[in-house]
């Protein structure tokens, strides 16, 4: 692009947001690492982005579509189509003063212009405070849409001041529910490498989808505001947007690098690569290196922003506080070099992070609460992992947009003298089906044999079953053993309802919030989180390293599979450092591309991804089924995981 035209488009005027600097990363992609663009096109691509800008074109059959032109052409037939009485287009480009915007829908009536733009969020109309919180202020989960839209009508106004314009937002309507069946499965998703086509099958019109799922909210006085309120732009200063939009405008276009804003929000700096070594460079290592005039070597130290969970990285960046090394007791709330008989706290798991000094020294710190805590539990002891998905356009009649699909769960078992097994799992991809009850009743059918203690990592099995029960009650009478799914749900979980809290008499035990409170390994980096805790345990648990350093879990082996053919060593160990299991998952097809489903499948589980893809039936069947072998064995590994857990601890508390 030459310097003469290098327009502030509105993808690099949100991430400029976040920091001024990132707008000089992101116009470099030859230079710098983003690791952006794969998570956004999954997360895109499960919850239904791209089909929900499908349908929302429905909604407009005279719409003339323009995505599929050049920019220049964009721009002209833009132009060229506004002067017609009215018209709805489909990615109309404006540009003026060295900023560029596409618009989803812009649509002309009545000598008006309604700018509005499609995003597939959940929006209900039943609750109040949609974009507000508690205080009046913008919800920081909506704001980046607000801005978006308020940006395209900055650009509108510049470019077209002599018509009047307006704004929405199309979002999915959380109130409406489906009419019709296989919604979802009349915008088929086709994936080449990175890219993404939606084409609606033949004859689809907004008639023959039933009930509108798509809501449109007016934003005209939100936007208004939004475009007078202050925003942060580091060492550059604290404007107003209207103010700043300029100011990045021409940065872009002198290809000047704005001043970094470090804070809280480096964290998730997409332009990071550990050591800044490698083809490309670190974003990360150059801000931080430039405002904190710290190394490289420093930074490869601990981070105030590897505190986990802490709501003080701002202040101490502030502070000029960037090491951990650096942090005090004091600035920490550090009560107590000794947890009390409720675990950790939030205060001392900072400051065992930052101190790397915890009670009783050695590799790692155990709390002797949790074998109080332990002693309680019922054997035989189940382990239990769902995955679900939530989509904007519904696959079933009578479901909301983002209602929840739970398709999947895998079940292991430990009894008392220490024998385990992977003894059941529940899988339901069916195009057209909606798995939730069969779900429940598969789940009921494993866990109803005893009274053994069942566990859970974290709150999502708890939120899921919730969420049955209420699709239950709503149809009660409608299905015939929903009373006794119900009643069996309600004795796994905590439940808030009219304000009362119910806990089921065989209620799920959180093992993340056991971890949190009585495990601390500083591989961990303090998070609780399941793929953190796992290769923690692995590294110093002895008994993790007997059992599974030798062949023994697989088909036919002492400690039983569901889907791993060959035996398989757990705990394998490469310079000292053991394997993360996940790593040591078998492809699922010796043809799978780098960055293809299949290959994200081994890397990052995306079983939502997956469960997407599967609702298709122009999936080619060899796919299907090796999707469905990585999903199955890839859920195994997760309640595998937990129960090696609960055999390191349960080790370390007995010995």
């Amino acid at each position: 692009m030459s310097r003469e035209h290098r327009p502030l488009t509105k993808s690099l005027f949100k991430l400029a947001l976040e920091c001024p600097r990132k707008l000089d990363y992101a116009s470099k992609p030859h230079e710098y690492f983003d690791s952006s663009s794969q998570d956004a096109f999954l997360a895109k691509l499960a919850e239904g982005g791209y089909q929900v800008g499908e349908l929302a074109k429905l909604m407009f059959p005279d719409g003339i579509d323009l995505s599929q032109l050049d920019q220049t052409e964009q721009l002209r037939l833009t132009r060229e189509l506004l002067q017609r009485d009215s018209v709805v287009i489909f990615e109309a480009a404006i540009e003026s003063e060295g900023l560029f915007a596409r618009v989803d829908i812009l649509r002309k009536q009545n000598g008006s212009v309604e700018i509005i733009e499609v995003k597939a969020k959940a929006f209900d109309p039943l609750q109040d405070a949609v974009f507000r919180g508690k205080k009046g202020g913008f919800r920081a989960e909506v704001l980046p849409y607000l801005q978006d839209v308020a940006f395209q009508r900055h650009v509108f106004d510049l470019a077209f001041p002599h018509l009047k314009s307006t704004c929405s937002l199309l979002f999915a309507d959380k109130s409406a529910r489906a009419s019709v069946t296989g919604i979802n499965q009349m915008f088929p998703i086709g994936v080449m490498g990175a890219k993404i086509k939606v084409t609606p099958r033949a004859g689809v019109t907004a008639q023959a989808l039933g009930s509108p799922l798509l809501t449109r909210v007016p934003l005209d006085s939100i936007v208004d505001e939004v475009l007078d309120s202050d925003v942060d732009l580091g060492p550059t200063g604290v404007l107003p947007l209207r103010a700043a939009v300029p100011i990045l405008a021409e940065a872009r276009n002198r290809d000047r690098a704005l001043p970094p804003k470090i804070s809280a929000c480096c964290r998730k700096c997409q332009f990071k690569v550990d050591g800044d070594a490698g083809p490309k460079r670190s974003g990360f290592h150059q801000c931080w290196r430039e405002q904190t005039g710290l190394t490289n070597e420093n930074l490869e130290q601990p981070l105030v922003l590897d505190l986990w969970n802490s709501r003080r990285v701002s202040r101490f960046v502030r502070d000029g506080k960037y090491l951990m090394s650096q942090l005090t007791a004091d600035d920490l709330g550090h009560e107590s070099s000794m947890p009390d008989d409720e675990g950790i706290t939030l205060a001392q798991l900072h400051w065992f992070q930052a101190s790397q000094k915890w009670p009783g020294g050695g590799e790692f710190y155990l709390h002797p609460g949790l074998k109080r805590v332990m002693a309680s539990w019922r054997f035989p002891l189940h382990f239990i992992d769902f995955e679900t998905a939530t989509v904007a356009i519904p696959f079933h009649a009578g479901s909301r947009p983002y209602e929840t699909v739970a398709f999947q769960f895998s079940h292991h078992v430990l009894e008392a003298d220490g024998t385990a097994r992977h003894q059941d799992q529940f899988l339901h991809v069916e195009p057209g089906e909606n798995p939730n009850f069969h779900f429940l009743r598969a789940l009921k059918h494993a866990l109803s044999k005893d009274e053994g203690t069942v566990f859970r990592w974290h709150s999502h099995e708890n939120t899921v079953l919730n969420q049955i029960i209420d699709m239950l009650e709503e149809q009660r009478g409608a299905v015939p053993d929903g009373d006794d799914l119900i009643a069996f749900a309600l004795t796994l979980v905590e439940r808030e309802s009219a304000g009362n809290r119910r806990i089921g008499a065989r209620v799920m035990v959180d093992l993340c919030a056991l971890s949190q409170r009585y495990f601390f390994h500083p591989r961990t980096n303090g998070s609780p989180s399941l793929k953190k805790v796992l290769p923690a345990l692995l590294q110093c648990s002895r008994e993790l390293k007997r059992i599974y350093a030798q062949p023994v879990y697989g088909k036919g082996q002492s400690i039983s599979s569901l889907n791993f053919e060959q035996p398989l060593c757990w705990w394998q160990e490469t310079g000292g450092k053991v394997l993360d299991p996940y790593k040591l998952l078998p492809p699922i097809a010796d043809h799978a591309e780098p960055g293809s489903l299949l290959q994200s499948l081994r890397d990052g589980g995306a079983a939502m991804t997956a469960y997407v893809r599967l609702q298709f039936e122009s999936v080619p069947a060899w796919e299907r089924e090796a999707v469905k072998k990585g999903l199955l064995r890839y859920c195994e590994l997760d309640t595998l995981a937990m129960l090696m857990a609960v055999q390191a601890w349960r080790a370390w508390c007995t010995d």
